[in-house]
């Protein structure tokens, strides 16, 4: 019995014995001792073909069984490849920790179950968090190792195509059209291509810049990624273990160009997409592009992927009277280097992260800087507060961390974040007063939940610290408040003290335009209504239209950091795998219904 044993192996192993029969049963009672009346269960595609979490042991007794039918999963054990059974501390709770796999009609996967004790059952251990998440479909499995690619097309044949001739073909798209149109050519694209390519899915990215990497390559000159390397893989490829800590962004920009080479990713530069539509009756869309030369290709894809990332479209405020400012207006998307700007005076709008870094880069380069805060924002030194987030990924395999970042339930990632971000005030309790003392507006996110959280529901309105908040503190960058502005004059900013703050750069960095309008305005608004918002939690405790089917039938979407992308892009390339091949229908839309 679970309650009988100390050994944690064993009474995870016990519960996965249990959770089997219990789900093969006709009798779904059998499950209700299994779980906490407290308890959450995490499907991703395994069960329920969805992404999504139901909460509360009533609510997966009701819709549990009914998926378990219809994917009939067995054969649930202990990986004994994986990270072994353990005690942890999960959101402020003790748990046992497991790791298991199993298998269901039409694919395999694994999972992590966290057991507590039910103190209204005289303390027998049952399930708090369970993860199913699907890995591999049957039949269609990415070819590695033993099954890697023999390469019989070009290794034997002496007169025939050679490789590169094969992967010129293959990339020019002379006589053919790809199943996937991939729209951007950063980490999520190349993550989603590289996913769709391991399951023989023929996939394009096209990206408007002239260089692959040039998405990062082409920001401004001090940036580095602001977490650190161990997190931040791409699918496939780990980076070098001698990489540094925090990877400069030009560095992370040539890797990208070798991944594309050596993933044999087919890629585009210089290709605008200007916009598409879909028929329905075919399946398909017709989409337009357009060259780096001015000549333009329609394609029909089945499939069409938006991985331009949460920093789409700039959002360029209508501030009244900044038309009178006789200097230099950018948007941060258009900042390249201090340089140019040594013994000149500049205001930058915007505190959060690249407003800092733009800031600390004027200053460095001889520049008298004024930042200016529209909001309050949430500001963490860069180590350790704002890798504690990320403290398990010091330790054990990427897979292994990886997929327990995917066991994490909303309500219970809001609970670890709450906890992380009470030990980030206290370690950076001296900057924080300092930045006070000074005037800055500080927050901590909704419900103290950090700035994960800031990023995950609006993609900013934070600062990792790696100097700016030292410098503001210490007044070397002045600090202004843009409440405190009345107008723009010609000479700069002119404060409702009379006061003018003389400038002659004004930089904007106020984010960018959500992910909704950028729809809109490639297919149209009624595609973009009918989509909905993009990024974000919605009711189901998942993100909004993210790595999972939309609204709109074939059409996709991939954002995020690295990690996220390098983790997501797996169940994204699932369901367009298995809509390819007749196991989901084309146009069930974001739920799959229940017979």
């Amino acid at each position: 019995m679970l309650d009988k044993t100390d050994d944690i192996s064993v009474a995870a192993d016990n519960w996965l014995v249990q959770f089997e029969d219990a789900l093969a049963s006709p009798e779904d009672v059998l499950l209700k001792p299994l779980f906490h009346p407290d308890s959450y269960w995490r499907d991703v595609l395994a069960l329920s073909w969805n992404i999504q979490t139901v909460n509360r042991a009533f609510a997966i007794l009701e819709e549990m069984p009914a998926h378990a039918r219809r994917s009939t999963p067995s054969n649930f054990r202990i990986d004994a490849e994986r990270g072994a059974p353990r005690r942890v501390m999960r959101a402020g709770t003790q748990a046992i920790e497991a790791i298991f796999k199993f298998e269901t009609a039409v694919g395999r996967g694994h999972g992590i179950v966290r057991l507590v004790p039910d103190a209204a059952d005289d303390g027998r251990l049952k399930a708090w968090t369970l993860l199913t998440a699907l890995e591999e479909l049957k039949g269609f499995e990415e070819q590695q190792g033993t099954t890697r690619p023999r390469g019989q097309a070009y290794s034997r044949d002496f007169r025939g195509p050679n490789w590169l001739d094969l992967r010129k073909a293959a990339a020019e798209y002379a006589d053919h059209d790809p199943d996937v149109l991939v729209v951007g050519g950063g980490q999520a694209g190349l993550a989603i291509a590289a996913r769709l390519q391991q399951l023989r899915i023929d996939a394009l990215i096209v990206d408007r810049e002239a260089r692959v990497g040039d998405n990062w390559r082409k920001r401004y000159h001090a940036l580095t990624l602001h977490n650190q390397v161990q997190v931040n893989h791409l699918p496939y490829m780990p980076f070098p273990p001698n990489w540094p800590t925090y990877i400069p962004k030009d560095k992370l920009a040539n890797w990208f160009e070798s991944y594309v080479d050596a993933m044999e990713l087919n890629f585009w530069t210089g290709t605008e997409f200007v916009g598409g539509s879909y028929d329905d009756a075919q399946g398909r869309w017709t989409i337009e592009l357009r060259r780096a030369d001015g000549t333009t290709r329609k394609m029909q894809p089945r499939h069409v992927v938006m991985a331009t990332g949460v920093s789409g479209i700039p959002s360029v405020p209508d501030i009244p009277g900044l038309k009178n400012f006789a200097g230099k207006v950018l948007h941060s998307s258009g900042y390249e280097d201090g340089e140019h700007w040594a013994g000149k005076r500049a205001l930058v709008i915007g505190t959060g992260n690249s407003g800092h870094d733009i800031a600390q880069d004027l200053h460095s380069s001889g520049a008298e800087v004024t930042l200016v805060q529209r909001s309050s924002t949430l500001v963490t030194n860069i180590e350790p507060s704002a890798q504690l987030a990320y403290a398990a990924y010091n330790e054990g395999s990427l897979e292994d961390n990886d997929l327990i970042a995917t066991s994490m339930p909303l309500t219970l990632a809001k609970r670890s974040h709450v906890l992380i971000t009470e030990q980030s005030k206290e370690l950076d309790k001296p900057l924080l007063d300092g930045l006070a003392r000074k005037g800055f507006k500080l927050d901590f996110g909704e419900g103290g939940t950090g700035w994960q959280f800031k990023y995950l529901t609006r993609g900013g309105g934070y600062y990792f610290n790696v100097g700016c908040s030292d410098l503001v503190a210490g007044g070397a960058v002045a600090l202004k408040q843009f409440s405190d502005i009345e107008t723009f004059v010609s000479e700069g900013a002119r404060l409702k003290t009379g006061e003018t703050v003389a400038a002659d750069l004004i930089v904007l960095a106020t984010g960018y335009r959500p992910q909704e309008e950028l729809v809109k305005r490639l297919f149209g608004e009624a595609m973009a209504v009918r989509v909905g918002p993009i990024w974000g939690f919605g009711d189901g405790q998942e993100l909004r239209n993210m790595y999972t089917r939309t609204p709109q039938p074939g059409l996709w979407f991939i954002a995020g950091s690295l990690a996220q992308c390098r983790i997501n892009s797996r169940p994204l390339a699932l369901q367009i795998k298995a809509i390819e091949e007749g196991l989901l229908p084309r146009d069930a839309g974001p739920v799959v219904k229940l017979a």
